[in-house]
């Protein structure tokens, strides 16, 4: 949550792909002003809960976790990631 990442155990501060990971995040709640981030998230996950009948399928078809997910390796990724990149995990 913009500007901080909450990590559940101690020793994930040394996990860099799941820092990248919620930094990818951090950068999609700044492109849409946070709230809108938010909002966006949120629909997105009830619609797709709706439509796949499965919680975790429909968390990880949201754009933002397509993206996050797919690049969260790469830890080069946000300094090459264009604006609103997440689009095309849409």
């Amino acid at each position: 949550m913009f500007p901080f990442v909450f990590l559940k155990h101690h020793g994930d501060k040394h996990n860099a792909v799941l820092l990248n990971h919620e930094r990818i995040h951090i950068r999609q709640q700044i492109e849409l002003l946070i709230i809108p981030f938010f909002i966006w998230y949120g629909l997105e996950f009830l619609y797709k809960w709706i439509k796949y009948k499965d919680r975790n399928l429909a968390y990880r078809s949201i754009c933002f976790e397509r993206e996050a997910y797919q690049n969260e390796k790469n830890l080069y990724f946000l300094k090459q990631r264009s604006f609103w990149n997440f689009f095309n995990y849409f």
